[in-house]
């Protein structure tokens, strides 16, 4: 079964490369989420493949965002993930508030006015503590399954506390830890505890304007919405695809380059 899609957004992540199609009123009607590709421009060629065979038009405009942006050659845009992640959480959950993304690689808290536009935002890319890669890299060291370690984490109301920023450091610690007999799930918990702290940091340096959202491949992670809104005393809302926002608000953005035409 093919669908009308009429505009194209791509987010190539650290991690994962995700492409949304939209239909002539921005609705988000395709989607497609694989494991980042070191041969980047091979799999953006496969994606853009696969939307055709799913229905997108030959005159549909593409917008490429996120850390591999660059590397989509055949995009009309390159926008940052930041306006891309604003306009699609604006668009789908249709008010403003804060947004926080954590994603592989960085971080990010962004401020969204009553009308989608992006008033702040602070950004974590320079230390994989607070990011994805920090949780997928202690699941490993820990022998958890990456699913599977937020509900483990909550599955305790015992908790160590992980007192280095560095993953590197965190890693020894978490080594140490384990030599000394602690719990793996008390571990877990302290270390979900420990990214959250770096990411209210962040919400204080931009300001905690109701309501909070989520988005992001980790939003998945039950432990990160529980200890985000213990940390913050305030709800935390996801879009249905936590993890689409970035392309779907580049395709959004690319659906009014094709209007414009």
């Amino acid at each position: 079964m093919t669908t009308d899609i009429r505009a194209l957004g791509i987010d190539v992540g650290s991690t994962t490369v995700k492409i949304v199609g939209v239909d002539d009123t921005g609705n988000l009607v395709w989607h497609l989420i694989e494991p980042a590709d070191p041969r980047v421009e091979n799999q953006v060629e496969q994606f853009l493949s696969r939307a055709r065979d799913q229905g997108a038009r030959d005159d549909a405009s593409l917008v490429a965002t996120g850390y591999g942006r660059a590397l989509v050659h055949q995009a009309s845009r390159k926008v940052t993930e930041i306006t891309c992640h604003a306009r699609g959480i604006y668009r789908e959950l249709k008010h403003g508030g804060t947004l926080v993304d954590i994603g592989g690689q960085d971080s990010k808290v962004i401020g969204i006015s009553p009308t989608g536009d992006v008033i702040d935002f602070s950004m974590n890319d320079k230390c994989a503590a607070g990011t994805g890669r920090f949780l997928e890299n202690s699941a490993n060291r820990l022998r958890v399954p990456l699913d599977q370690m937020g509900a483990v984490a909550l599955a305790t109301t015992k908790e160590v506390s992980i007192s280095s920023t560095c993953t590197v450091f965190a890693e020894s610690e978490i080594i140490s830890l384990i030599a000394h007999g602690v719990a793996v799930d008390a571990i877990l918990r302290g270390l979900h505890r420990s990214l959250i702290k770096r990411v209210v940091a962040m919400i204080k340096m931009v300001g905690l304007v109701a309501p909070l959202m989520l988005s992001g491949g980790v939003a998945q992670n039950p432990a990160i919405r529980a200890l985000l809104e213990e940390e913050t005393r305030a709800p935390v809302i996801l879009p249905q695809h936590p993890q689409l926002m970035g392309a779907y608000g580049a395709a959004l953005m690319a659906l009014g380059l094709t209007q414009i035409r």
